[in-house]
């Protein structure tokens, strides 16, 4: 991969008692330098994560991004990603990772919600494509990919058991591209701190303004 071929990367930080997550659109490059950032928010357990990160993707406008990452499916307290959606809209193909084994989430919504609210995240959870695993640098990442061009399809295999290295090749090839240490892709490594200062420093504006008002 070129030294300059861009990712997207996007992840959230919530702070668990405002309501609102931030999310941070972080552009990166292959070879680390950071191009650019875009912000969105999203209501900590609701269900607009999918137009916050098509917001981000309106806001950036970036032509030159190959390809888009996402820190995981449920951000903001189980705001379901419908990762074929944001791949119509970016035109370009979308990696959600993960960094943990899981069941999947199928339990926890079943847990959490109930009535128009769970059939609601489940008609989007049941939509995504399967969950593979792949080894990077020694560590185990969790990798869910949608090509622009795909039509959808059936969910896959969603837990411990899927299959190692059965990502398809494009899509282990940039994530080991954008990973050159460690097990998280520095796109969305970069856009969660992003999004953590952000939080942190809207939590602080209003005291700040307080003091020199």
């Amino acid at each position: 991969m070129k030294p300059g071929t861009r990712a997207l990367g996007i992840a959230e930080s919530t702070d668990g008692h405002s309501g609102r997550a931030v999310l941070c659109g972080a552009v990166v490059r292959a070879d680390r330098v950071v191009d650019g950032f875009a912000y969105a928010t999203a209501t900590v357990g609701g269900l607009d994560a999918t137009d916050a990160v098509c917001a981000l993707l309106d806001r950036l406008n970036r032509e030159d991004v190959q390809y888009l990452l996402v820190s995981g499916v449920a951000p903001a307290w189980f705001n379901i990603l419908d990762l074929d959606r944001i791949a119509e809209a970016a035109d370009r193909p979308v990696l959600a990772l993960s960094y943990e084994a899981s069941p999947g989430l199928e339990p926890a919504l079943r847990e959490q919600f109930e009535g128009q609210a769970l059939d609601s995240r489940l008609a989007v959870y049941e939509r995504l494509p399967p969950r593979r695993r792949l080894r990077v640098n020694d560590e185990t990442l969790f990798v869910r990919a949608v090509d622009s061009g795909d039509d959808g399809g059936e969910a896959g295999p969603d837990d411990a058991d899927a299959p190692v290295d059965s990502v398809d090749d494009e899509f282990e090839r940039v994530v080991r591209a954008y990973t050159p240490t460690g097990g998280r892709p520095e796109p969305v490594r970069v856009a969660r701190l992003a999004a953590r200062a952000a939080r942190q420093w809207c939590e602080q504006a209003p005291v700040e303004a307080d003091r020199h008002g």
